[in-house]
């Protein structure tokens, strides 16, 4: 934990690109389980409708909370070509910037693992795939191609390959070990195959592979690096507007290939398939591209504080979802309050609660200054 302050940050900072990464998080601070208890309390179509989307899809398909992920991976790309220029500025700045660049990938592996397990030293039922971990690996494979690569176009060739390297892995080669034939099954892929014969441990979410399993990092690598080409674009000198009527187009182009591609390679998160790469890139560049025009272009940003709070401190909110009990904490301050209300209405209380008490968490830290860097 270091405690900076936002001038330190660098003039070129996008507070859209806090305020995004706020949004994002917010909807595993507890916020997913408001929206769901809404819908169900209240019965209004569209509120029923997005509790709907606040779940993992059991296979393939989307759903709205299957974008938290990979867009938090995608605006950790976008971030890098921000920071790189001043790294590379100073002297030793290319050996510093690999010393960065790997000793952040390997700490996200190692929080992962700490956020798994704990402090448990039951080694046998470990679990070493994680959210944090697929974080760390991609993003840096993405780094590691972005500063060896001379410009967008190498780059974007790169993401290519990558996304066609994956599809065709999954094309050639089937799992051979549970008689599923189907290439793209749970049982008959050959990610989870992958994960049965070299990953340790336990696996989530289902038995037959890991949810943040080994093969799929090669995908998430292609998602790091679409927010790496779309951050470089953002530090060009292109006119705002046109930076985000070009983000636009980008993301309606990605989404399209992305549904064509859904026909030979099913968009699924937990493959992390090229066409899910494909769909949740363009939903993401659309997001930022909304988000970057009115915060940063019409400079509407009071708005968007309570998110900007979230985003300067993600890493502290994910970990501490884990570690601290804020269940305790809302039972403390609205349990009053919930029990003058009618008794359906009090686990939206206490959700309402959790979130609450979080964010008045990040907002002390915030006031403090005090961000967790990786």
């Amino acid at each position: 934990m270091e405690q900076t302050s936002e001038k330190k940050q660098g003039p070129e900072r996008l507070r859209s690109l806090d305020a995004l990464r706020g949004f994002d998080m917010f909807w595993i601070m507890g916020a997913e389980e408001i929206f769901i208890l809404l819908g169900t309390l209240t019965g209004y179509p569209i509120l029923e409708w997005w509790a709907s989307q606040l779940s993992h899809v059991q296979w393939d398909g989307f759903h709205a909370y299957d974008m938290i992920f990979p867009l938090f991976l995608f605006i950790a790309g976008v971030s890098f070509p921000f920071s790189v220029a001043n790294k590379m500025s100073v002297e030793g700045g290319k050996k510093s910037l690999y010393i960065h660049i790997f000793k952040r990938g390997f700490l996200l592996v190692l929080f992962g693992i700490i956020y798994n397990n704990g402090f448990s030293f039951d080694f046998a039922n470990f679990r070493y795939a994680s959210v944090l971990g697929r974080i760390g690996l991609a993003w840096m494979f993405a780094a590691l191609i972005f500063i060896n690569t001379k410009n967008w176009k190498a780059r974007l060739i790169w993401l290519g390959a990558i996304l066609i390297f994956y599809w065709l892995l999954f094309v050639i080669f089937k799992a051979p070990d549970l008689g599923d034939p189907d290439h793209f099954s749970m049982k008959g892929n050959i990610a989870n195959y992958i994960d049965r014969l070299l990953l340790p441990g336990r696996y989530c979410c289902f038995e037959f592979g890991d949810n943040e399993g080994i093969l799929p990092t090669i995908a998430a690598t292609g998602t790091g690096l679409l927010g790496m080409l779309t951050g470089e674009f953002l530090r060009s000198n292109n006119k705002p507007m046109k930076k985000v009527l070009f983000l636009v187009f980008c993301g309606a182009i990605l989404m399209l290939i992305g549904w064509l591609w859904n026909f030979v390679f099913p968009i699924n998160k937990k493959l992390w398939s090229s066409s899910f790469v494909c769909w949740v890139g363009g939903l993401s560049i659309l997001m930022l591209a909304l988000f970057y025009l009115i915060i940063d272009v019409w400079h509407y940003r009071k708005w968007a504080f309570f998110f900007v709070v979230i985003g300067m401190n993600p890493i502290t909110i994910y970990l501490a979802n884990r570690i601290i009990n804020f269940s305790n904490a809302s039972d403390f301050f609205f349990k009053g309050l919930a029990d003058i209300l009618p008794e359906a209405w009090a686990p939206l209380i206490y959700a309402i609660g959790i979130v609450a008490v979080g964010y008045v968490f990040l907002l002390i830290l915030y006031k403090k200054k005090i961000f967790l860097k990786v």
